[in-house]
């Protein structure tokens, strides 16, 4: 070492002539852009509801008339009270209440109900709506709104149309067949190969709000349909 004191320490990790950032600057600016990023966050939401909700209440529309056949008019019939009505009472929140829809031909008279379920597929929720004709018992459409089931598989529910035309007329309740082993009987759902537990759970969604809702619709109509 030649003699020399020599002494090797850490360098520092601040560069000289500058000056250490304090934490609470560090923790200020942090929480600054998490705010920023909030509230861009809520803007973007509170910008995109009512055009979201629009596009919702037009996809809902075109399903009624598909499902029920092209009505001339629907009215929005609420589930309250374990009643059918057309008004709420004061501070009932309509998109918390379930809701099925009425379809009326040119003449005034009633063609059928429209009603929106869900319940668990193979791979998630399945949501769909279907219309019904009281009198008839018959379900006269089927359509599915959201599904996650399996693509080329369980998604036929929806793509399929061989499938989602034996919804067509078929009387209720429905009874899911294997492919070439129905019997021609007017409960009878062909359902699709490599995809029965979707198409089971589409029947099972049909048969439980036909059931759930059935009394209902009867008692709206004074009793003359069961």
């Amino acid at each position: 070492m030649s003699g020399e004191d020599r002494t090797i320490g850490v360098e520092s990790a601040v560069p000289a002539g500058q000056k250490e950032v304090p934490p609470w600057r560090l923790v200020s600016t942090l929480g600054t852009a998490g705010a920023l990023a909030g509230f861009l966050i809520v803007f973007v939401f509170v910008a995109t509801e009512p055009s979201i909700k629009a596009h919702k209440a037009l996809v809902l529309r075109q399903a009624i008339q598909e499902v029920l056949k092209g009505p001339a008019s629907f009215d929005t019939l609420f589930v309250y009270d374990g009643a059918l009505t057309e008004e709420l009472p004061a501070g009932q929140d309509p998109e918390s209440t379930d809701q099925i829809y009425v379809g009326f031909g040119d003449d005034g008279s009633q063609v059928g109900f429209a009603m929106v379920a869900a319940e668990p597929g193979f791979q998630d929720i399945i949501q769909l709506i279907f219309g019904y004709e009281a009198a008839s018992q018959r379900v006269i459409g089927m359509k599915v709104l959201e599904s996650l089931e399996t693509p080329g598989l369980g998604d036929k529910i929806e793509k399929d149309q061989s499938f989602v035309s034996e919804f067509d007329g078929v009387t209720s309740p429905l009874l899911g067949v294997k492919t070439g082993r129905a019997t021609g009987d007017e409960h009878e759902i062909d359902m699709i190969t490599g995809a029965t537990i979707s198409s089971r759970a589409v029947i099972k969604i049909i048969n439980n709000a036909i059931e759930r809702y059935r009394p209902l619709i009867a008692a709206h109509n004074g009793g003359g349909a069961q």
